[in-house]
């Protein structure tokens, strides 16, 4: 798997779908990381730090697709206004231990994530979530 993953905050859906084809790195802050589906990731972050199944997340719409094609080339999608809370609000121990859990949950399914490598993601991400939030913006995912 070779995936490229940037989260980045942006003041609204239309700003963050100006990144589908270049990138957020040239108008946002943003995060890079790589080789994990970052999807299915959202998803089970905001289980582990919010609760919730599956299901619910899916019937809800989330993660909330902003901009191009699902299954095909780049997309861009919104991080769950539950999960952004979340991630805001969760301590060094919650995102350690929710860090823990889900490179457990991708071991499981033959997907090697080193532990410390999921709480850099993690924390790194709640920081940028909430300068986001302090900023009246929200946090989104490019995928290419």
């Amino acid at each position: 798997m070779s995936i490229i993953v940037e989260f980045f905050a942006a003041p609204d859906d239309a700003s963050a779908a100006l990144a589908l084809q270049t990138g957020p790195r040239r108008a946002f802050t943003s995060l890079s990381f790589g080789n994990f589906d970052p999807e299915e990731a959202v998803v089970e972050w905001e289980q582990l730090l919010a609760g919730g199944n599956v299901e619910e997340l899916f019937e809800a719409g989330e993660p909330r697709l902003v901009g191009g094609q699902d299954h095909d080339g780049c997309v861009v999608f919104a991080i769950s206004p539950r999960l952004s809370a979340a991630l805001a609000e969760a301590d060094r121990s919650e995102l350690k231990d929710a860090a823990v859990a889900w490179s457990s949950q991708r071991a499981e399914d033959g997907e090697f994530i080193d532990t410390e490598i999921a709480e850099v993601i993690l924390s790194d991400l709640a920081a940028l979530v909430s300068s986001a939030r302090r900023q009246g913006q929200e946090v989104y995912c490019w995928v290419a």
